[in-house]
């Protein structure tokens, strides 16, 4: 009987426990851990496929799993760091272990690796923008003339932007996405803003990295825009659209965010409308009102 207890309660302290899954995504990352004797897979769809049971299984006892992406080349960089054998089961788990809190990562919830895995990889990229525009703005420095951090003041000049595109934007579902063309390549960000309720809802995360892109385009001066399309039931889709200058936005007129829809940005051969699609020109946002860094 005290043993009959003891496993039932054992039972119950792994449904306690939270763990994080890495998991290599593609056949490149999964060749790359093949030159480890102690990795025993020999096939990536054979190691999705034991992946994705072990995942249902944790899934149906009550456990919560976070799958995060698993680099070769961070792992081997971090065991190096470390002082660590990478060839190890236990090293793989110290790396996994902090990548919960450092690496992208999305939680398990039962859907099919299959469509877990974009989503991931969407996680993983947003991640990499992010620090990459946050990057850019540090290297801004300090103002030559006055001494003020370039990258900040075009930080709070983006926070402002975009609450005054939320607070004048007609209600519903909005989808944002912000562009910032220069090299090496196209920095690009989205933001859901919803008020259906009455009340905003948005992701913390998406909205920092939303308005740290836009910072970019603001204080680089670099060829980019923000669209917006915002639904709502019962009524036409309706979508506003900016240019990015130097400090600020420049409305487009009906017909330009028509234009832009409409055409194929890599042919750019002309695309059939969508129905009930208001295209417009956006509320005025007011921006003089708001924080500037010009000399």
């Amino acid at each position: 009987m005290a043993q009959t207890d003891h496993r039932t309660l054992r039972r119950v302290l792994r449904r306690e426990v939270a763990g994080t899954i890495g998991l290599l995504a593609d056949e490149h990352d999964f060749r790359a851990m093949r030159r480890y004797d102690s990795f025993s897979f020999d096939d990536h769809t054979t190691y999705l496929q034991h992946m994705e049971a072990f995942l249902r299984t944790r899934a149906l006892q009550g456990s919560h799993t976070t799958v995060a992406l698993f680099d070769p080349e961070d792992y081997a960089e971090y065991c190096a760091a470390k002082g660590l054998d990478p060839d190890s089961h236990t090293s793989r788990t110290r790396f996994t272990a902090e990548l919960a809190a450092t690496g992208p990562a999305v939680p398990y919830d039962g859907r099919p690796l299959t469509d877990l895995l974009p989503t991931l990889v969407d996680e993983a990229v947003r991640r990499a923008t992010w620090e990459y525009a946050a990057t850019l703005l540090t290297r801004l420095g300090a103002c030559a003339v006055c001494g003020e951090d370039l990258g900040r003041a075009a930080f709070a000049r983006a926070s402002h932007l975009l609450v005054r595109i939320l607070d004048t934007a007609p209600p519903g579902e909005r989808h944002l996405v912000c562009s910032v063309s220069g090299p090496p390549e196209t920095l690009v960000a989205v933001l859901h803003a919803d008020d259906d309720t009455g009340r905003m809802e948005l992701d913390e995360n998406e909205a920092l990295e939303f308005t740290t892109v836009l910072a970019v385009g603001l204080a680089t001066g670099s060829p980019g825009g923000l669209v917006m399309r915002t639904t709502r039931p019962g009524s036409p889709d309706r979508v506003h659209g900016w240019r990015l200058r130097a400090h600020g936005l420049e409305a487009l007129t009906a017909g330009e965010v028509f234009d832009a829809y409409c055409t194929d940005a890599e042919t750019g051969e002309l695309i059939p409308p969508e129905s009930n699609v208001d295209y417009c020109r956006p509320p005025d946002l007011g921006e003089d009102s708001g924080p500037d860094h010009r000399h």
